[in-house]
């Protein structure tokens, strides 16, 4: 099976374009790849596939296994591959996924895509819907108690489910501990991605993210919108901001007249490969 590692700001994942590829068993595949020691080493994988309702359909999965409705960074990615690769030569694509149809403009250069600007749709702040335990309409700065200690949090869902927190000092937050603490409070039906998040000023924040399925990763799209949300949400910042994660920076802006979020980042191939057939059969991961 040939494959192309690609990662935005460091968020990596391994795509399969499944215009001629098949992925039988993706869950299975997805843990495998994403083994640093005897697979590829990524965050996840993510399926290049047809759609009949946009130019192409993503369908992503954590290194766990489990299928995510939406990923930020994977979805700047997709639109690289099939620019780059050949797939489409259309600067403004359509990309469905299970959080709904997303639009994206790629800004080409020598031929490559070198950042894409996509429209994340508009924030979902009903507990319900995104869904956390909490009385009312939404969730804005309610307090939470973990491990014994009371956080306040502001949830917002960009297609995933975020818990956006502010801390002091998110560099020497103990993200192992604390984390997986909150990825599987009862407070979350779906579990939960949750950002810690330091405030620099009114148009820039700083955070580190723990991804449900994944753990701790270099950057997450949809939370570095959800975060950019949420900020405006607690009049702590400017409609338009940027977002500083471990592997990069993001560019938000949330046009509260349409309600719609833009992201802007890069994306990047690492290197394309091919696994084994014998490997890959015996992984039970396809029928080819």
């Amino acid at each position: 099976m040939k494959f192309t590692k690609m990662h935005g700001i460091g968020n990596d994942y391994v795509y399969v374009n499944c215009f001629r590829e098949t992925v039988s068993n993706p869950e299975k595949a997805a843990r495998f790849v994403s083994d640093r020691h005897f697979g590829i080493g990524a965050d996840g994988m993510i399926l290049i596939k047809p759609s009949d309702k946009a130019d192409f359909f993503m369908e992503m999965y954590n290194a766990d296994g489990g299928q995510g409705e939406m990923c930020g960074n994977g979805i700047r990615c997709v639109a690289k591959y099939v620019y780059d690769y050949g797939l489409t030569d259309k600067t403004r694509i359509t990309v469905d996924t299970l959080s709904g149809i997303k639009y994206l403009d790629l800004h080409v250069q020598d031929g490559k895509v070198q950042t894409v600007c996509v429209n994340m749709g508009s924030p979902v702040l009903a507990p319900a819907k995104i869904p956390v335990v909490q009385d009312g309409e939404d969730c804005i700065n309610q307090p939470i108690e973990v491990d014994g200690k009371v956080y306040h949090m502001t949830c917002v869902s960009m297609g995933n489910p975020h818990a956006v927190v502010y801390v002091d000092d998110a560099e020497q937050l103990e993200l192992e501990k604390i984390g997986p603490l909150f990825e599987n409070h009862e407070r979350f039906p779906a579990r939960i991605n949750t950002e810690f998040v330091k405030l620099i000023d009114k148009k820039t924040l700083q955070m580190r993210v723990w991804e449900r399925g994944s753990g701790e990763t270099l950057a997450c799209g949809t939370g570095a919108c959800a975060v950019a949300v949420a900020s405006v949400l607690n009049g702590m910042t400017e409609e338009e901001v940027t977002v500083k994660l471990l592997g990069g920076e993001l560019q938000i802006r949330w046009d509260r007249t349409e309600n719609a979020v833009y992201m802007t980042g890069p994306a990047a191939v690492v290197f394309d490969g091919e696994i084994a057939p014998e490997l890959w059969m015996k992984r039970g991961c396809t029928e080819k």
